[in-house]
């Protein structure tokens, strides 16, 4: 197609330099503002963070002090005395059940007279052994020399 000229009409630039000023202002203005912009949503976030914090520990003191409250009765102080400490009260038997189970494989048996010096060896300190085994060894009566 062909394009019309109309006489008395000039074509214009696209940009203007008034639109080139105005787009520079523009970006300087948003690289301007972009650190400070940055910084004001860092600092909210921790501010964010902060009272996440600020809220924990109120939750903890709250706990804490209904804890100090429980110990504050003479009660719950005498039934945790009896279940972590094994407290009786005058008059009373205290029975403790112990489980033998993982002490009888440890101990040697009359019936097994072989497995006692092992028994022996695993309740000493390895250092004891090495030290026994020396002083075996030291102890050790030489061959006699050979006949010439």
């Amino acid at each position: 197609m062909a394009k019309w000229k109309i006489p008395g009409l000039v074509a214009r630039p696209r940009f203007t330099s008034r639109a080139t000023v105005l787009v520079l202002v523009l970006c300087s203005l948003v690289a301007i503002l972009a650190y400070p912009t940055r910084q004001f949503i860092a600092q909210r976030s921790e501010i964010a963070d902060q009272r996440a914090r600020a809220e924990h520990a109120r939750q903890q003191v709250e706990q804490l002090g209904k804890e100090r409250a429980r110990w504050q009765d003479p009660a719950y102080v005498r039934t945790q005395a009896r279940e972590r400490l094994h407290y009786a009260m005058p008059g009373e038997t205290p029975f403790v059940a112990v489980d033998l189970a993982p002490l009888s494989s440890s101990r040697p048996s009359a019936a097994d007279p072989a497995s006692a010096p092992k028994a022996k060896a695993a309740a000493q300190p390895w250092y004891t052994s090495v030290w026994e085994s020396v002083d075996q060894a030291d102890a050790a009566v030489p061959p006699a020399p050979a006949p010439r």
